[in-house]
């Protein structure tokens, strides 16, 4: 595979300074997100599988079919450490998901949590364990940190604004237990998709792949991920869809704060709420903290790591003073 890669460049002549800028790349990309996200309501779903993936193919053939000045081509190494690694996350996070909805269903409610759970962590502290012990690599490879913070938010902010007027802007509340439970599950099952799907999904696709089969693979498997829940045809192709959107918002800064806590915790909230076949108990509410908190036990551990790792690399190497004679 090819990807791109910086050069020296100077600059060149006959260009006057006080040219005109092109449009930045990545504003024609938001643009695209927010006319999606404001189409919800307009299109059908299942369109929207069709619709977002075509225009954002447009999009890239548009600016992407040269490289820009002072970019070359050079050879991609596809990675199979990770491949294994991806694939086997990936049939256990949706094995896990399957046994729980379709295996235990909600006549046994134990056997469903704790293979959900299982599934949840599975997601998050697999690839954290895999890249930062394993690999050696950084949290900020899986989207996990403050780099690109306010890019992040801005993005995020307005993303989230969009999803929130087109979905839950006015809309009455049921009573508490019908809703504040439900909140929380998407606030945990946001950062497992965020961290699985994008930090390492479409991380480790892009590394081997490049970044347009990395958004389409990324995609696709999260749309029939949702076997696991035991959904239809239809509602994959637009989770399809869906996933591209989200697929291009991290690409955009390459931090998973741009998807949770916010945009994606809303629409999973809002199509909860709608569907109405889901009850959670005040009780639930304890099992998804649980969760939460070993996640975020596991993104810490993996930051210390992190920093006795660079401190050690750091250290000056001391000299052994010869022996007197």
């Amino acid at each position: 595979m090819l990807r791109l890669e910086e050069t020296p460049t100077t600059e060149r002549p006959g260009i006057r300074q006080g040219a005109r800028r092109r449009v930045p790349p990545g504003a024609v990309w938001v643009a695209l997100l927010v006319v999606v996200l404001l189409s919800l309501d307009v299109i059908d779903l299942v369109w929207i599988g069709v619709v977002v993936p075509v225009a954002a193919l447009v999009v890239a053939v548009a600016q992407g079919h040269r490289p820009p000045h002072g970019v070359r081509w050079v050879k991609r190494t596809v990675d199979r450490q990770d491949f294994v690694a991806l694939g086997g996350f990936y049939v256990g996070v949706v094995g896990l998901f399957r046994l729980a909805f379709e295996g235990f269903g909600t006549d046994r409610v134990a056997g469903l949590f704790v293979s959900f759970a299982a599934g949840l962590l599975l997601g998050v502290a697999g690839p954290v364990i895999y890249m930062v012990w394993h690999r050696r690599r950084r949290l900020r490879d899986l989207g996990i940190g403050t780099h690109r913070l306010r890019a992040t938010v801005a993005l995020g902010s307005v993303l989230a604004g969009m999803q929130f007027v087109m979905t839950l802007w006015g809309y009455d509340l049921p009573k508490p237990v019908n809703w504040v439970p439900l909140l929380v599950m998407s606030l945990v099952v946001g950062a497992f998709e965020a961290v699985f799907f994008r930090g390492f999904v479409q991380g480790r696709l892009e590394a081997s792949f490049g970044t347009a089969p990395a958004v389409g693979g990324a995609a696709a498997l999260y749309s029939v991920y949702h076997v696991g829940y035991g959904m239809g045809a239809e509602e994959m192709v637009f989770l399809f869809g869906l996933g591209v959107v989200y697929a291009i918002a991290f690409r955009l800064v390459e931090n998973v704060l741009v998807l949770w806590p916010l945009l994606t915790p809303l629409g999973a909230f809002f199509n909860n709420l709608e569907a109405g076949d889901i009850e959670l108990p005040w009780t639930s509410i304890a099992g998804f903290v649980d969760v939460a908190v070993v996640m975020a036990v596991v993104v810490l551990l993996a930051r210390r790591h992190e920093r006795r790792r660079d401190n050690r690399t750091h250290e000056p190497t001391k000299i052994r003073e010869p022996a007197p004679v």
